[in-house]
């Protein structure tokens, strides 16, 4: 029951709209489905990577991905930023290719891409946090890494049968869609990922100046309990 349980995590994981579901549904029209498949196997491989890093406690590789969080939303949102302006800058493209031509692209980048989208996402590493705090709660799982590590395997393939489902759903319907409204899709989805980019930039900044305030704050309440016991 309790694999079960972990099929349904990593499906849940994956459905909800994302800066990698767009990824991947933009580089299907735009490519083929072999593009699109490729990122959600990285995805997916990286859910079973995350989800047994949060369910066997190692700290260590936690503490690094806290650290590098800043730099890795800087990475995130330039990608999403730089893939926006080539999908509106090539949207004319579909007036005389065909659908399903051979991309030009190596078949390695979009799995590069999808890796640093992933990375650049510390919501997602809290979401396997929290689901291994409830396991670890109910205490569903026994001590040792066979259940941890097969728990986290079903959650990928949960992951990977969504995105099959996605990208065959988008390459079976490609064919109806006509250039012009195959230029609007794209416009639409590079629309999509600014705004997962000015989000991820905002929260870095918020979280910045908030870090800031928190100094501040610490220094000022520290001299003004200097001068209370100096005037004493």
């Amino acid at each position: 029951m309790i694999f079960f349980i972990g099929f349904l995590v990593g499906l849940l994981a994956a459905i909800p709209i994302g800066p990698l579901n767009v990824f991947a549904v933009s580089q299907t029209l735009k490519h083929n489905s072999l593009h699109g498949l490729l990122i959600g196997l990285t995805s997916s491989l990286l859910d079973a990577i995350y989800c047994f890093i949060a369910l066997t406690g190692m700290t260590q590789i936690s503490s690094i991905l806290i650290r590098f969080e800043a730099p890795l939303k800087l990475i995130g949102a330039g990608i999403l930023i730089v893939i926006s302006i080539r999908l509106i800058a090539k949207r004319q493209s579909f007036e005389n290719s065909r659908p399903f031509q051979s991309p030009s692209l190596a078949y390695s980048r979009p799995v590069v891409v999808s890796f640093f989208l992933y990375a650049s996402n510390p919501t997602l590493y809290a979401f396997w946090l929290a689901v291994a705090s409830i396991l670890a709660a109910h205490q569903w799982l026994k001590p040792g890494l066979w259940q941890p590590a097969l728990f986290s395997f079903l959650c990928g393939i949960g992951s990977i049968v969504w995105y099959v489902i996605l990208i065959k759903y988008v390459s079976k319907y490609r064919h109806f869609f006509t250039p012009k409204i195959l230029r609007k899709i794209m416009i639409g989805l590079a629309v999509l990922m600014i705004g997962f980019a000015a989000f991820s930039l905002t929260t870095l900044i918020v979280n910045l100046f908030r870090s800031q305030a928190i100094s501040l704050l610490f220094l000022l309440s520290s001299s003004a309990s200097n001068l209370i016991y100096f005037f004493r």
